[in-house]
């Protein structure tokens, strides 16, 4: 892995759907001397550009948004109800500490759990029977929450083994990578790096980007956290990636099916480097690249993917090897666009 402390930062920072500012700082701090011009646009993705030669232009894009919950009432007793942003499995929420973010600060929080001998096997189904406990009675609660104020899980990353471990490695971990190669690619084709919001409910940030007659690309490409399910109790044709295989480059998902001369471009790249790579084909999953794929009409098109355990979790985990993979290959593949668009 090329900066550790780039990806922690990444992980640790707040930037539920909608609310990035605290995600994009970082993003903005690490891109900004790596391009030729940064901006932030009215929407909130972040783009640095670097100018290449050529009249070719290449839009790489990652999502920097994390699921996270919004407060939709403060109880009489002064627990707080949450509206999801994002999907969660309800199931791992319970026990688990939160932060609110409100107008006036952070409130420490937590999602409360009912005792093993009194749950019943069916409690907690979905989000609408969560609750945060403040430590706080109705009426002081309510005055240091307000509905409408964001709650994120408050989980630090961490080694493990050979791996990193974290909330919101979808998609930190791809923005990592982004920002990894922006460091070390000296491209001949003109490159937006685009750190995207709002991929989690529904590609809006690739959308507005994809509109944008800013930008005209010959070839867009998406980094995002993909399912790795190779754990005690999946079946293996259910499995779509494994840990440390490598960077997945991506054949189909829910949202897209990427240009085959780019799967093919990627791959001959990934096997002339010597780049640890694997196929992937999912089919429950979307990325940005399906927003991105007709951007000013139709446009060559691939997506890298980097395989994350515990999808939708505050434990999402991520294998070393996979990320250096995944840095080296875009690095690799941006300095040789002349092999695909020439």
């Amino acid at each position: 892995m090329h900066d550790r402390d780039l990806l922690f930062d990444l992980s640790a920072a707040t930037g539920p759907v909608g609310y990035e500012d605290g995600v994009r700082e970082v993003v903005r701090e690490a891109l900004a001397p790596e391009v030729d011009r940064i901006e932030t646009e009215s929407m909130g993705n972040v783009v640095g550009t670097i100018e290449g030669e050529s009249d070719r232009e290449v839009v790489v894009a990652a999502h920097m948004d994390e699921i996270g919950f919004m407060v939709s009432r403060v109880t009489d007793e002064g627990f707080l109800e949450l509206d999801s942003l994002g999907g969660w499995n309800a199931q791992i929420l319970r026990a688990q500490p939160v932060t609110i973010h409100t107008d006036d600060g952070e409130v420490e929080g937590l999602i409360g759990a009912e005792p093993a001998h009194t749950r019943g096997e069916d409690d907690l189904e979905d989000i609408d029977d969560l609750a945060v406990d403040v430590g706080l009675d109705g009426d002081d609660a309510a005055e240091a929450v307000a509905v409408g104020d964001v709650v994120t899980l408050d989980t630090e990353p961490r080694e493990l083994g050979d791996c990193v471990t974290g909330k919101a490695l979808d998609d930190r971990a791809g923005v990592y990578a982004m920002l990894a190669a922006a460091r070390v690619v000296d491209p001949d084709a003109t490159v937006h790096f685009c750190a995207t919001v709002q991929e989690e409910v529904g590609l809006r940030g690739a959308r507005a980007i994809a509109t944008d007659d800013a930008f005209d690309p010959d070839l867009v490409i998406a980094l995002d956290g993909t399912l790795e399910r190779s754990v005690p109790g999946v079946a293996p044709e259910d499995r779509i990636t494994t840990l440390g295989d490598g960077v997945g480059i991506k054949r189909k998902d829910a949202s897209v099916i990427p240009s085959p001369a780019v799967v093919d471009w990627l791959t001959a790249t990934a096997e002339a480097e010597g780049i640890d790579h694997q196929r992937e084909v999912a089919w429950n999953i979307g990325t940005d690249t399906g927003a991105l794929q007709n951007a000013g009409g139709a446009v060559l098109s691939g997506a890298l993917s980097v395989p994350v355990r515990y999808h939708h979790s505050p434990v999402e985990t991520a294998h070393r090897g996979d990320l250096r993979a995944t840095v080296d290959l875009l690095a690799a593949a941006l300095s040789r666009t002349d092999e695909l668009l020439d």
